[in-house]
């Protein structure tokens, strides 16, 4: 296999990234609408759209701005260089940003149940289509792992094997999405509703969690005590969760 693959559509020649992408997008979203449908508590289309509104600016922003983060020393000497601010973009960065936009939102609008349950799953398949893309882009689009005698290691066409992060990562959303699948066939089976929340929860807490350990196999700068910017990020994301998990039930939970 040669990288990037390039995807043939007809006439066209499309970058792998941009086609897998949009994919994420558009089938994601289409499966969040399709299970809010099956929610029994609605939120008023004009205050859901509000707290879209929110998503996308907080997601946009924190993925900027963990991407900037990664290496300050770089950024800094390329402030002034647009092409390089606008190039790269972070997923813990645009789910914590994300989610910091959606909290700010629901104080404003005054609503206090969390939206993300129906959230957790669309997001799962939308990151594994990316990451699909993420792995036929080869090296230039940075998500592989460090060089790897494992049986697993994969060369993107420069004669190393590396780690595949990107295949890492989907078969571990795959497994993620099979166990939040059981809780919420386990919740319909028993009739005990899960706290309002959960499953959204137990999505990023876990998701930041994996990516905490995987990027210690990824050939990136550690300028945090040890840490890249993702993965302070994750810590700090983890120190919530781990909040909100231990809460009691009766108590409000937040996505």
């Amino acid at each position: 296999m040669t990288f990037p693959v390039w995807i043939k559509i007809g006439s066209l020649v499309i970058h792998p990234h941009i086609v897998f992408e949009s994919l994420a997008y558009f089938i994601g979203f289409r499966v969040y609408l399709a299970m809010r449908k099956h929610n029994p508590v609605q939120m008023p289309k004009d205050k859901g759209l509000f707290v879209l509104v929110g998503a996308i600016i907080g997601g946009a922003l924190g993925s900027k701005v963990l991407y900037w983060l990664e290496d300050p020393v770089l950024t800094l000497a390329n402030w002034k260089n647009l092409m390089y601010l606008m190039e790269g973009k972070s997923i813990v960065g645009g789910l914590l940003g994300g989610l910091i936009g959606v909290e700010l939102t629901k104080k404003i609008i005054g609503w206090k149940r969390s939206t993300g349950d129906d959230m957790a799953l669309p997001l799962i398949l939308g990151m594994m289509i990316g990451r699909i893309g993420c792995f036929l882009s080869g090296l230039d689009d940075h998500t592989h792992g460090t060089p790897t005698t494992w049986i697993t290691g994969i060369d993107f066409g420069d004669g190393i094997a590396r780690h595949p992060a990107q295949l890492y990562e989907i078969v571990f959303l795959a497994c993620l999405a099979a166990l939040l699948l059981v809780l919420r066939g386990r919740e319909k089976r028993t009739e005990r509703p899960l706290p309002n929340g959960r499953i959204f929860q137990l999505f990023m807490f876990s998701y930041l969690l994996f990516r905490l350990l995987i990027d210690f196999i990824k050939p990136v700068t550690h300028f945090y005590g040890g840490l890249n910017s993702i993965q302070a990020a994750c810590l700090l994301g983890l120190l919530y969760y781990s909040r909100l998990l231990v809460r009691k039930p009766k108590e409000k939970l937040h996505a």
